[in-house]
């Protein structure tokens, strides 16, 4: 898969089938709409894009709260090669870009730099200046220039309709077991191990910390059932998300105990999934009550592991 991250390095883009949209979680509706512009492509014989920002839209509204990213830009590339697109143009959104009519964004963009001959995006898509564009017009635009635009529909679990907004809310609440039926995958944070106070290794219970990167949305504080990939081994873990107030002030921070590990990972990355949240942080009357806390905390959450038995690894 090729990756545009400026529009400057695009040259001779050959025919293609584009998908737009934020995909900043790249969740089931995602997915689907790029297997169909994948489909499309196939069907004409040409290339598969995916057009989309490196910063949400309305980032660049004044007054507007940053938008937390729900997935990585590496993890994303990842899953966008896995669903079979040939050129991913992920570039800044601009004042310039914001600024454009419906007409010149479509006109310059899509089919002057990607030379798309089919448009693909969600119902509820909008581009151009103050968001004009709507799908309708873009199939009004694909009539007067010459490509045809496909419209998706709505993308439902069950009765519950598919979007970022909604993964985020979930994350943001502690229902990180809910992310799963909505993303075909657990929620994760992925970062360099770094040096923590030592706290789990003094109560016989080592831990694994990254600090918390302010631009992902973060589950609350609490205790998680986890998953934790590491050198390419995936390994049934135990998880802290907090500021660990029985033992002082702190910055929050997720702290994962490995299960039945004992390598040295200090700076080296690892990537961390949520599986189930098992009770909020607590600030204990002592520290032996602390450590019976966590002793018991890693009892239940080693026996769902055991239970569930999906792709983990037992280091004995």
């Amino acid at each position: 898969m090729k990756i545009f991250r400026n529009l400057d390095e695009i040259n001779n883009m050959p025919e293609s089938a584009v998908a737009l949209g934020s995909f900043d979680g790249v969740h089931l509706g995602h997915q689907e709409l790029i297997r169909r512009t994948s489909e499309l492509a196939e069907s004409l014989e040409i290339a598969t894009a995916v057009f989309t920002f490196s910063n949400h839209p309305r980032d660049l509204i004044p007054g507007n709260v940053k938008t937390k990213n729900i997935l990585y830009s590496e993890d994303k590339e990842k899953i966008m090669e896995e669903l079979g697109v040939d050129y991913l143009i992920d570039i800044p959104f601009t004042e310039e870009i914001m600024h454009m009519s419906p007409e010149n964004y479509v006109r310059e963009l899509l089919i002057d730099k990607l030379n798309a001959k089919a448009i693909c995006c969600g119902f509820n898509h909008r581009f151009g200046h103050r968001a004009e564009g709507t799908p309708e017009l873009l199939k009004e635009i694909g009539e007067e220039l010459g490509f045809t635009a496909y419209v998706m529909e709505p993308f439902y679990v069950d009765d519950t309709l598919v979007s970022s907004t909604l993964i985020r809310t979930l994350i943001a609440e502690g229902e990180v077991e809910s992310c799963y039926e909505y993303l075909g995958r657990y929620y994760a944070i992925s970062g360099d191990v770094v040096v923590g106070n030592r706290l789990g290794k003094s109560l016989g219970f080592p831990t694994s910390n990254l600090v918390m990167d302010d631009s992902m949305v973060a589950p609350p504080n609490g205790v998680y059932i986890t998953y934790c990939t590491y050198n390419g081994v995936r390994y049934p873990s135990i998880t802290n998300v907090g500021v660990k107030p029985t033992v002082g002030t702190f910055e929050k921070n997720i702290e994962t105990h490995i299960f039945d590990f004992d390598g040295n990972i200090y700076g080296k990355r690892i990537l961390v999934e949520f599986i189930r949240k098992m009770r909020d942080e607590v600030k204990f009357d002592s520290m032996e009550k602390l450590k019976k806390q966590i002793r018991k905390d890693c009892d239940a959450a080693k026996a769902y592991h055991e239970e569930r038995c999906e792709g983990i690894n037992y280091q004995k």
